[in-house]
């Protein structure tokens, strides 16, 4: 069943973004960000979202110890960006020497430029099957213009091409 799944939430297109958080081991701050296309908007008042991530995710642990993360919701120019951080922890500490990004006023989280971000803090979890619902408040959000998305379908990243008026 899961194969069909997959096979079907193929031609569901989603907007692609990369989630950071950091953990503290021996007094050092480490840093991890990773691609995922599972956001979603779950509540305007209060600003909630949510994210999903595999049950035994290195990554879900290190968010569920420091409470806080940010998601940088990638334009269409940024597919190099969306593949380093879809690789494994060394490949994405490498990426993030590499790519332009801030640290969050409110929760000290990597934030790249991107289309949109948000700094979130931990509200909410739920074990769905093999995954976790995470959910955040936004306690710090913004944008800037872009072209258009990038999005994910059929098994690759796209980039969607805005009408402008």
């Amino acid at each position: 069943m899961s194969q069909d799944l997959r096979t079907v939430m193929r031609h569901f297109a989603t907007g692609v973004c990369v989630v950071s958080t950091f953990s503290d081991r021996s007094g050092t701050r480490q840093h991890d960000a990773v691609t995922v296309n599972s956001l979603t908007s779950v509540s305007l008042d209060p600003a909630l979202i949510s994210l999903c991530f595999r049950l035994d995710s290195r990554f879900l642990k290190d968010l569920r110890e420091s409470r806080v993360w940010g998601v940088s919701i990638l334009c269409g120019e940024s597919e190099a960006e969306a593949r380093a951080f879809a690789r494994d922890a060394e490949s994405r500490r490498v990426a993030l020497d590499e790519t332009p990004h801030s640290l969050g006023e409110q929760t000290g989280v990597v934030l790249l430029e991107a289309a949109g971000w948000m700094e979130c803090t931990f509200r909410d979890e739920l074990v769905i099957g093999d995954h976790v619902m995470v959910i955040g408040e936004v306690v710090r959000l913004g944008s800037r213009d872009s072209r258009g998305p990038l999005i994910f379908l059929q098994g690759g990243f796209h980039t969607l091409e805005l009408e402008t008026a």
